[in-house]
């Protein structure tokens, strides 16, 4: 072999070594991470994530909650109960598998069955039939008319065969459609994918994508500018000015979906953290009376939360629909500071020397969720409403929210709460926070105050059959209006979801909370 010849041989082993070292790989940085790799576990942000890389849905959410076609090209209605479905041809599963609509009947058959705490996901198929019409075609119905049935198959994902939870976790069952791989997950430590050479979709841009959990806010922060990550999500509203004048980072950011509110218990005579003046509890409880709680709402100065709580990391709200969202009514204003108004509101309810109360809520679940509250009892006792506050981790807190009191009613008085929309539209918000409580029908299972309104119930559950999308969204808007009259719960603000990335890279923030590798690109 000549020199020349054995030179060019060793540039193309040297290029090759050189190539491999510095293949792609993104690593983000996140503040939770997923409780499973089976991808229909908990309709949670960690989760959903996760699955979004490896899987894909029949139908997909893009960044504006808009729904686009996934794994169906397709669909409609042929009648007013049933949907069609045209199906992708020439998709393979990672194991190379063609796919076609036996799997999506697998995969729900599959996902209603599982049992326990994590099968929230199945739900979303419970109720439905589904009908195989050839390889490509799928019929699902709900058994009435069911305007967002395209949209809740957004939440399902798709896999080749059923198998236990353990093998997703492990692995050996993490098959997907999506265009990132399966690599290894080492829990409370990094989830490792590869990029999906065949994804039938848009290539994906990195060769290796690693999720790694860095629970604290200020590592989080210092692993972006130390270089050990390339992008993080839920960044802290501490940090959010300084990383945006620091040439070496870029800020996303756009006002969220989760809606972040009072949930306020109108049902009970008697309140367990309502107490007169005397410390004695209040017979009838305070709160089932609109003006009590209009005077709370109008006690809240939203203004000065968003700005000195949120650091400006938030928009003040007036209706459960974020900005933009189907559903949202730009008529329904936040409602304005009015300390005096809500004395008076308080005198004429027969409260003028107010009374006391206990506020609960979480410490770490939502962006700076303790001082919030925390402010918000301030601003609740200038007005006489004599306020204490008590938080708790999530894990205690939401169970006993939901069910910790007496004969399974919720524990508490007042709670913080924060909610947003696998479905992409407000309707299924309202149904599950505000509509009267109905479990045969899925109804108001987030209805933590147990708030019942005949006259919006009505509205939202003719808005639930209606197929045409203006009249739809027209009573959504009137039973919002309904429900923030009589002041259901009280909107405090939207989240403002915001990540950061190293210079060279940008984010297209999403509505939802979820972080997507394939919403990063390279920028010069």
């Amino acid at each position: 072999m000549n020199r020349f010849v054995s030179f060019v041989l060793a540039a193309m082993t040297v290029a090759a070594i050189a190539g491999a070292a510095s293949a792609d790989t993104l690593t983000i940085g996140t503040r939770t991470e997923t409780t499973s790799i089976f991808p229909n576990w908990w309709v949670t942000t960690p989760n959903q994530q996760v699955a979004s890389h490896m899987f894909n849905n029949l139908v997909e959410m893009d960044e504006k909650n808009h729904v686009k076609p996934g794994l169906a090209e397709s669909w409609r209605p042929i009648d007013d109960k049933v949907w069609e479905f045209k199906l992708r041809k020439g998709v393979k599963f990672h194991d190379g598998t063609p796919f076609t609509a036996d799997h999506v009947i697998a995969t729900f058959d599959h996902s209603k069955g599982i049992e326990g705490v994590g099968a929230a996901s199945g739900a979303y198929v419970k109720a439905k039939s589904y009908q195989k019409v050839d390889d490509y075609t799928l019929r699902i119905s709900a058994g009435k008319p069911y305007p967002l049935l395209p949209n809740e198959m957004s939440v399902l994902y798709i896999y080749p065969k059923p198998a236990p939870v353990e093998d997703f976790n492990s692995g050996k069952a993490a098959i997907g459609t999506g265009p990132y791989k399966f690599v290894e997950w080492l829990q409370g430590d990094r989830l490792v994918m590869e990029r999906n050479a065949d994804y039938w979709g848009s290539k994906p841009e990195w060769d290796r994508v690693v999720f790694k959990q860095i629970k604290a806010d200020p590592s989080r922060v210092a692993a972006l500018l130390n270089g050990d990550v390339d992008v993080i999500d839920n960044v802290p509203t501490t940090d959010i000015a300084q990383l945006k004048k620091d040439p070496k980072t870029a800020v996303a950011q756009v006002a969220g979906e989760r809606i972040i509110m009072l949930q306020l218990d109108s049902s009970r005579d008697i309140s367990p953290f309502v107490k007169g003046n005397d410390g004695k509890p209040l017979f009838p409880n305070p709160l089932r009376d609109w003006r009590v709680r209009k005077a709370i709402s109008k006690a809240i100065n939203r203004d000065a939360v968003v700005e000195r709580v949120m650091e400006g990391a938030a928009v003040a709200a007036g209706q459960v629909a974020t900005i933009g969202m189907f559903g949202f009514d730009p008529d329904l204003k936040p409602e304005p500071y009015d300390a005096e108004g809500a004395k008076k509101l308080l005198a004429q309810a027969g409260y003028p020397d107010g009374f006391h109360l206990t506020l609960h809520g979480p410490n770490d679940r939502y962006v700076n969720d303790a001082k919030i509250i925390e402010t918000v009892a301030a601003m609740l006792t200038r007005v006489g409403i004599k306020s204490k506050v008590v938080t708790m981790p999530r894990a205690t807190y939401f169970s006993r929210q939901k069910g910790g009191g007496e004969l399974g009613a919720p524990e508490f008085s007042v709670t913080l709460y924060g909610f947003g929309t696998a479905t992409g539209e407000t309707m299924s918000q309202l149904w599950m926070l505000l509509h009267a409580e109905n479990p045969e029908r899925a109804l108001g299972h987030a209805n933590m105050g147990h708030y019942a309104n005949v006259g919006a119930d009505v509205v939202l559950d003719k808005a639930i059959v209606t197929l045409d999308d203006a009249e739809r969204e027209k009573l959504i808007r009137q039973a919002s209006a309904i429900y923030m009259r009589d002041v259901a719960l009280v909107p405090l603000h939207y989240q403002v979801n915001t990540w950061a990335t190293r210079k060279g890279l940008a984010y297209r923030p999403r509505l939802m909370e979820v972080t997507h590798a394939m919403s990063v690109t390279k920028v010069k």
